[in-house]
């Protein structure tokens, strides 16, 4: 690892599930010691999740942030601890119809992802054991007809391969437009898997480039740490890319490094240590 990159990082950003937290939803204390010791030295923090804003605020509390957060992999960045809006982008409500209505026709599950809340309706219960949004607030109502509005991300679930993969289909061009689809396994759930719709241009990847922007940071003074597939889009900007020992395969090969530590070992620790060493120095 190049110590001139390190000494030179203004900005980091955390996925959390996997990454940041252990497997009890926790930052190690090693890791915020490691955190207000590079915020002295001027380094900010981010996270990049596929969480809800406020399923993320307990973290942030935490190491005491006070950066925007990106949320809902990019559809949302929201300042933190004031509220402020940075970027939200809401799905047409004519694709929120759609996919409704392909929902069920394929007999999966489907919730839509507002800012505050997940909504789901009674045919679609199991959504808060399957969909894995940590912390976040599972709301049941009786009809979706109120809440197309708003929706920053639609959420699919199902075990059958071939029919997720056939939605996936239907909610990309030629048939859909304007739409950013992501399609993966469950984390936790053996044969389940998820399709998230989102608007065109959100990602991950393209809020770490929002953030940047609105903080005036280059990306080649940034680094991000991942583990999962929806990682990729972070891994794929110019950032300094960091894989924790646990990550999948796919994002280890798209890593400029990757640690000898599992999340649940203090793989994040185990980076900003060096982080700590490289400017210090």
């Amino acid at each position: 690892m190049d110590k001139n990159l390190l000494a030179n990082l203004d900005l980091i950003v955390f996925d959390l599930d996997g990454t940041l937290l252990n497997d009890r939803n926790r930052i190690t204390d090693e890791t915020v010691e490691l955190v207000n010791e590079l915020k002295k030295l001027g380094v900010k923090f981010s996270f990049a999740s596929g969480r809800l804003h406020n399923a993320i605020l307990k973290h942030a509390e935490r190491l005491k942030l006070t950066t925007p957060l990106i949320s809902l992999d990019g559809s949302l960045i929201k300042s933190y601890p004031d509220g402020k809006i940075i970027h939200e982008s809401y799905v047409k409500e004519k694709y929120v119809l759609k996919a409704l209505n392909m929902a069920n026709e394929l007999l999966v599950k489907i919730a839509l992802c507002h800012g505050d809340a997940i909504y789901y309706t009674d045919s679609n219960s199991l959504i808060p054991q399957l969909i894995e949004k940590v912390d976040a607030v599972y709301k049941e109502v009786n009809s979706y007809a109120n809440y197309l509005r708003h929706t920053l991300e639609i959420v699919v679930s199902g075990e059958n391969k071939k029919l997720m993969k056939a939605f996936y289909k239907q909610m990309q061009f030629p048939y859909s437009f304007g739409l950013t689809t992501s399609f993966y396994k469950s984390h936790h759930h053996d044969n389940v898997y998820y399709l998230e719709i989102r608007n065109h241009g959100n990602s991950k990847g393209k809020g770490l480039k929002r953030l940047a922007r609105y903080l005036k940071v280059k990306m080649k003074r940034t680094a991000v740490l991942g583990d999962w597939y929806n990682d990729r889009s972070l891994f794929e900007t110019k950032a300094l890319k960091i894989a924790v020992a646990n990550a999948v395969d796919e994002i280890k090969e798209l890593a400029d490094y990757v640690t000898t530590r599992t999340n649940d070992e203090g793989g994040a620790a185990e980076f900003l240590e060096m982080v700590l060493e490289a400017k210090k120095k």
